[in-house]
């Protein structure tokens, strides 16, 4: 049995209940790409598990259109926002041991003024990104 840190090392939990370690992550949009090249065939069943720190407000938006993602609060605060399909933006405010969901096709972001934790439950299949 080898351990990890979730920070670092995030896990692919995958068809057939495989839990399967990955890489160490690198904060480059590439890794994603190549995680999906390693369990593309897991389809939408397939959740990435990940733990990151930020301290500031996400740069980007993101949208994972085969699943929902669960995002859990670890430590810290965080402002998760929604985008809903009329354009509309939800705020939804996470302390540390709360969670929020973001449905399937919904774009999303962050924002935060002190360090946070977060543990991230992501259908990553076909995810995409957009600068904020």
């Amino acid at each position: 049995m080898t351990k990890h840190c979730l920070d670092r090392f995030p896990i692919h939990l995958g068809l057939g209940a495989r839990a399967v370690a990955q890489p160490e992550f690198t904060g480059e949009m590439s890794w994603y790409d190549e995680y999906g090249e390693r369990h593309g065939g897991d389809g939408a069943e397939g959740r990435l598990v990940a733990e990151h720190t930020f301290s500031e407000p996400w740069t980007s938006w993101e949208m994972h259109p085969k699943g929902d993602e669960v995002v859990i609060c670890l430590s810290g605060r965080m402002t998760l926002l929604q985008e809903t399909p009329d354009g509309a933006i939800v705020r939804t405010d996470l302390e540390a041991g709360e969670y929020a969901v973001n449905p399937p096709g919904v774009w999303h972001t962050a924002d935060t003024a002190e360090e946070t934790k977060a543990l991230f439950i992501t259908a990553g299949e076909g995810t995409q990104h957009r600068p904020r």
